[in-house]
C-alpha cells in the first residue's frame, strides 16, 4: 500500500513516543527541513519548538491527550487536545513537510474536532496561533474557525519557545464551534 494514500491510524502517544514527536513538531516548524512545507516559522522564530519535557508533560496530563497519526506504523503527524469545560483546547500539530499540502492537516483536525466532541461533549476548539502566520490561519478559517481578536503577549526571553527574529509576535485565538 503506498503511503501517500494509506489512511492514518490514530492512538493515544505514550511516554516511548516522546523523541520521536519531539523530532516531528521540530522538524515541521523549525530549522532548515521545515521549509519542505509550508508550516515552517524558520523565518520568524529559531531555536526549539518544543522538547522532550513539554511533550511528556501533554502525554500524563490528566485532561490532555496527544494523539500520535501514523501510516504503516510510521509516526506521521500528532496533534494535542486538552479538555478545558465546556471547550477543548486544540494544539502541537504537526504534519511531517513531507507530506504536508496533501490532505491528511484535515483529516486530523476533523478527527480531533470528532473526539473532543464525543469524548469530552465540547461545543467549541479553541487554538492559539502565532498571529502574524497569515497563511496557517487562512487554513484554519478554511476549516471553520474564527479569529476572535483576543491576543497573549508572545512569551519573549522564554527559549523553550524560540529565540525571535521579530518584536511584533503575539498569539491568537481561533474558536470553532462543534455542535
Amino acid at each position: 500500500m503506498d503511503t501517500a494514500t494509506s489512511p492514518p491510524t490514530y492512538r493515544d502517544a505514550t511516554d516511548a513516543d516522546v523523541d520521536g514527536i519531539v523530532a516531528l513538531v521540530e522538524s515541521a516548524y523549525r530549522g532548515d527541513s521545515s521549509r519542505a512545507g509550508w508550516t515552517t516559522e524558520a523565518d520568524i522564530l529559531q531555536g526549539q519548538r518544543t522538547d522532550p519535557q513539554g511533550v511528556l508533560e501533554v502525554v500524563e496530563a490528566p485532561d490532555s491527550r496527544l494523539l500520535a497519526v501514523e501510516r504503516d506504523g510510521r509516526l506521521v503527524a500528532c496533534c494535542q487536545l486538552e479538555h478545558r469545560g465546556a471547550h477543548a483546547y486544540f494544539g502541537m500539530f504537526a504534519v511531517s513537510p513531507a507530506l504536508q499540502g496533501a490532505g491528511l492537516g484535515k483529516a486530523i483536525i476533523a478527527e480531533a474536532e470528532r473526539r473532543a466532541r464525543e469524548t469530552w461533549g465540547a461545543t467549541e476548539m479553541h487554538m492559539t496561533v502565532i498571529s502574524v502566520r497569515e497563511d496557517l490561519i487562512a487554513w484554519y478559517e478554511r476549516r471553520g474557525y474564527r479569529r476572535t481578536g483576543e491576543t497573549t503577549p508572545f512569551p519573549y526571553g522564554d527559549e523553550r519557545f524560540g529565540i525571535p527574529q521579530r518584536d511584533d509576535l503575539r498569539f491568537e485565538l481561533l474558536v470553532k464551534p462543534l455542535t
